[in-house]
């Protein structure tokens, strides 16, 4: 399946727990949507990640993605240390100049 850079950068890092890598990928002025907390800026961001990776020792693996014009809905498979694990997830990505803007995990 074919993915923009961004969100490849996305779903690579999350692989090789690569927080540098993963905060990379989005602007300076991204938002992140997921569990019912906002999480703005490259810091914020990259420690919402370190902090879900040590809760749920999660991985994600794309299964398919679709364009709407406006975003990229990229469905994956999340296993990880959380009840009903594994579990389909949508992760919704805007980018803007190839680096994600906004994501909603849900």
């Amino acid at each position: 399946m074919k993915l923009p850079d961004a969100v490849k950068a996305y779903f690579d890092a999350e692989k090789s727990t690569d927080a540098g890598a993963l905060v990379s990928a989005f602007s300076e002025t991204a938002v992140v949507h997921d569990e019912g907390e906002t999480y703005q800026g490259p810091e914020p961001i990259r420690l919402w990640w370190l902090e879900a990776k040590r809760k749920y020792s999660h991985s994600a693996e794309p299964i398919s993605a679709t364009d709407d014009g406006r975003g990229i809905s990229v469905l994956a498979n999340v296993s990880g240390n959380f009840p009903n694990s594994p579990a389909e997830l949508r992760f919704r990505f805007v980018l803007e100049q190839d680096k994600i803007t906004e994501l909603e995990i849900g």
